[in-house]
């Protein structure tokens, strides 16, 4: 059976736009492995424990954002830490809602410079993860990690004598948004 050159064409944008939907559909999450994997734009890994101290220490630098529409405070306890690299970490951000009324917030992070991102190992972490705080409540929300002792043997990541780890707050949903 031939196809005339008006099916073919019809066919092809057919799979054209099967491709690119499904293209769209997997991008998001083929990225997040891709910067999980190398480490790219800042993105940390995820750990289940730290490999222990290696003599060696680095600063940690501690930054919290709100969005303009998340009535919250949202500050490190600490602004910085010298830490062993390899060495299990623990460090708290306490977030307040500011509001009346209950308000769910989720949060973004990352880390700079960039290359240090792929040895920045998170074990614990409330990123991404829904947190809703009730009229003026304060919490108090836990991050466990360690610096990977291979940053040491990095070329790229030679001279990073700070890492700053950077989350940002945004409302979940249209209902948290104030004007």
């Amino acid at each position: 059976m031939r196809l005339t050159r008006q099916a073919r064409t019809v066919v092809f944008a057919v799979l054209g736009v099967v491709f690119m939907t499904g293209l769209a559909w997997g991008s998001v999450p083929l990225y997040r492995l891709f910067c999980q994997v190398t480490g790219f734009q800042g993105t940390t890994q995820r750990g289940d424990e730290a490999p222990g101290g290696v003599n060696h220490k680095i600063r940690v630098d501690f930054d919290a954002n709100v969005s303009p529409h998340l009535p919250w405070s949202f500050k490190p306890e600490n602004p910085s830490e010298t830490i062993d690299i390899g060495a299990r970490d623990m460090v708290f951000f306490t977030a307040t809602n500011r509001s009346d009324k209950p308000v769910t917030g989720t949060a973004t992070f990352n880390v700079t410079p960039m290359q240090a991102g792929k040895y920045f190992t998170k074990i614990q972490c409330f990123c991404f993860t829904q947190q809703t705080l009730k009229p003026r409540e304060t919490v108090r929300m836990p991050v466990i990690f360690f610096v990977d002792p291979k940053i040491l043997s990095d070329p790229d990541a030679q001279g990073v004598e700070t890492i700053t780890l950077s989350y940002t707050f945004y409302p979940v949903d249209s209902a948290a948004r104030t004007s």
